[in-house]
């Protein structure tokens, strides 16, 4: 099994992978899954990693008897993984980010006058860039480091990462404590990860259109 077809099966069948990291590692799973969250949030090479239905099943796994992870600091744990995560890759896109060499892959998506954008659009719509891009996979890695890269106010950045990774991981963690063990959304958990993502991808959906909207009346 390649990578990629890994990661997928990984998403799709989050709730059976974790519970084999739970009976592997016991205690620590709390230390992998903060690492996994981390990583997603914090490193902006890692955006395929799985973010809300790896809130999701955790939360679901935390409402079982027995269970290893209980809620409470299970959230406390996400919760710090998602600030530290987003604030690491806004310091990592302010030093690096203007630095990155214009012809490189990477380059070509963050180049300086895209820098120069974000910039400007950071300034005009605040913070809530940040909070809505909490809940819009791969936008939610990229974000943080654009907006250090970019020069994003900080004290913004900082008010809008808490209030976002509260809401972000509270919304996901007990929707899966509360409805994750219903029978049919348990039989049915690759369907409800699917349905996870596509709701996750919705901002992101209506602000492409948007903007086609925009650049059509701009035309016209």
């Amino acid at each position: 099994m390649d990578f990629i077809t890994w990661i997928i099966d990984f998403i799709l069948h989050i709730d059976q992978h974790l519970v084999e990291i739970i009976n592997a590692f016991g205690i620590w799973t709390y230390i992998i899954l903060f690492l996994i969250v981390f990583i997603e949030t914090g490193l902006v090479v890692f955006p395929f990693l799985p973010g809300d239905s790896l809130l999701f099943a955790a939360g679901a796994l935390a409402v079982l008897d027995g269970s290893i992870l209980h809620i409470v600091p299970l959230i406390i744990v996400l919760w710090l993984a998602a600030v530290l995560g987003d604030t690491v890759n806004y310091h990592i896109g302010k030093k690096i980010g203007t630095s990155i060499p214009e012809d490189s892959w990477f380059g070509k998506i963050i180049n300086r006058e895209k820098m120069e954008k974000a910039e400007a659009f950071f300034n005009k719509h605040g913070g809530k860039t940040i909070f809505i891009a909490r809940f819009m996979p791969f936008i939610r890695t990229f974000a943080p480091f654009v907006a250090g890269a970019s020069r994003m106010n900080y004290r913004y950045f900082l008010t809008y990462n808490v209030l976002g990774a509260t809401i972000w991981v509270l919304l996901c963690t007990l929707a899966g404590y509360f409805f994750g063990n219903i029978p049919i959304v348990k039989d049915n958990f690759s369907v409800v990860v699917l349905g996870i993502i596509f709701v996750s991808l919705i901002p992101m959906i209506v602000s492409v259109i948007k903007s086609k909207r925009t650049k059509k009346s701009e035309l016209e």
